[in-house]
């Protein structure tokens, strides 16, 4: 067992594999890294509906944790992946050292929110099953969240537009169904039962989410919050050395 264990979780699109860079300066580092696919993601590919959940989805992280014999790890999510960290801490805060969310959210505080944003999620998956993953990816990849991502070297956008590609239909479908942001339970309310230390990463150039990283950062009892200037929604692949300071930073 090791109390230096970080588990690293992905965004919607992504997988294990986009942390290597990260996973091999933070073992150099001297700490254990889990960096596992979540559910429609990678090879992570459930026949069940019901495993795509949110709740499935921590549960499975529960299950590695224990397989692995880590102990309270430093949890950090990204996007789609910080949503799941926050959940999973939440609900299993003895499994959690710290947390450390980027571009992240506890989801939408309104029913009404919830509802727009869920009709908006299924017509996306219907899309992707519909057109196929080269078509979703092109349009996914116009979307202005990613406007900052054009700055990022043309080996650094090949390498994520490839890892895209390589996505399954079906798997990201039901992602966006059954553990999009307009299925996933708000979290707002739920943000003062954080015991642990926390770190909320935005990007300077990420308007809404710095003002979503701001109100939670009021709401969490033990938050720093560091906004990351030159970055965008992905700070870890816009400012990887930045990004690598200050997660070591507070891990220390």
């Amino acid at each position: 067992m090791t109390d230096a264990t970080i588990v690293l979780l992905h965004g919607f699109t992504g997988s294990g594999a986009n942390w290597a860079e990260h996973t091999a300066r933070f073992q150099a580092a001297g700490l254990r890294v889990l960096a596992p696919d979540l559910p429609g993601h990678g090879a992570n590919l459930p026949t069940a509906p019901d495993d795509y959940t949110i709740k499935s989805a921590a549960a499975q992280i529960a299950g590695l944790l224990e397989r692995e014999e880590t102990g309270p790890v430093h949890l950090l999510g990204y996007s789609m992946g910080g949503r799941l960290a926050l959940y999973f801490a939440l609900h299993y805060p003895g499994k959690v050292r710290s947390l450390i969310l980027e571009s992240a959210s506890p989801g939408l505080a309104t029913p009404e929110e919830r509802a727009a944003r869920k009709a908006s999620d299924d017509a996306l998956a219907d899309r992707i099953e519909r057109e196929g993953i080269p078509a979703f990816v092109a349009f996914w990849e116009s979307i202005s969240l990613w406007k900052s991502q054009e700055k990022l070297p043309a080996e650094a956008r090949l390498w994520l537009h490839e890892n895209r590609l390589r996505n399954d239909p079906r798997g990201l479908a039901e992602s966006l169904r059954r553990m999009g942001t307009g299925v996933q339970p708000s979290l707002w309310e739920r943000l003062g039962e954080l015991a642990m230390p926390v770190l909320l990463m935005a990007g300077a150039e990420d308007e809404k989410f710095v003002t979503i990283n701001r109100q939670m950062a009021v709401a969490i009892p033990h938050a720093r919050l560091r906004i990351v200037h030159g970055a965008g929604h992905t700070i870890h692949l816009e400012q990887p050395e930045h990004f690598r300071q200050e997660v070591s930073g507070f891990i220390r």
